[in-house]
């Protein structure tokens, strides 16, 4: 996979808004009746409490805009070429804040429209305030992709049952969860997952759990997809 050093880094906002000088134009989205729209790199907006972000990161990556009905009614339209390499991450982001000895509950409900085509992963992103550790969930995947990391068995958590993986990106730990069947909708309880990791693996601490990002990262959507998040909630505390 591409380096998360960088997705990161953009994702927290940090990084230096580098100009791939391939990012389209509005012209290059389909019509949507939405209240907020934005081809660029690091195009962002809050609705509703969600923080929305375009999130072209990767490198050679094509043209890709995001359009927004509100915080959890969203989606995206991308041409990235088909070459290997995370292009992007396009998601919404609800802010925790909380040590995972704290919450009582976090849990998240999605329902997603997405290509056959193209090489992707529709995932939850989760990381702690520190950016030491990252938690992916992958609810579905299409094409040429994979997680970081070695393989680490099968568990059952949360309502679903997932294929793990573990690895290091030399920035942080890397934590990826690949839902052992696509679904395009369900409910994931995320705190048993948290918990699992850091009580029954040890892996990490009582970390604060910072951001709960979900959106597509897409590798390759050549001639132009889109990806449509139809409903989304997260909540806990």
């Amino acid at each position: 996979m591409a380096p998360k050093t960088l997705r990161g880094i953009v994702r927290a906002l940090i990084a230096p808004a580098l100009a791939l000088g391939a990012t389209a134009g509005p012209a290059s989205a389909p019509a949507h009746a939405a209240v907020w729209n934005s081809c660029d790199q690091w195009g962002n907006t809050t609705l509703d409490g969600y923080t929305l972000y375009n999130n072209i990161w990767g490198t050679g990556a094509g043209s890709q805009c995001v359009w927004a009905n509100s915080g959890t009614n969203w989606g995206v339209w991308a041409d990235h070429p088909n070459t290997g390499g995370i292009k992007s991450y396009p998601n919404s982001k609800k802010v925790i804040n909380k040590p995972i000895s704290s919450l009582t509950s976090l849990t998240s409900t999605y329902r997603v429209t997405v290509p056959s085509a193209g090489a992707y992963n529709t995932s939850y992103d989760i990381w702690d305030t520190d950016y030491d550790y990252e938690i992916m969930l992958w609810v579905n995947y299409n094409g040429a992709v994979g997680p970081l990391g070695t393989a680490q068995g099968t568990v059952s958590l949360g309502g679903h049952t997932w294929n793990v993986h573990k690895g290091n990106n030399g920035a942080n730990e890397v934590f990826s969860f690949l839902r052992t069947s696509d679904s395009t909708s369900g409910t994931v309880d995320i705190l048993p997952v948290l918990k699992w990791i850091k009580d029954t693996k040890g892996w990490m601490g009582n970390e604060t759990i910072g951001d709960v990002q979900f959106g597509y990262e897409i590798t390759s959507s050549a001639g132009g997809l889109d990806f449509r998040t139809d409903s989304l909630t997260v909540s806990g505390g």
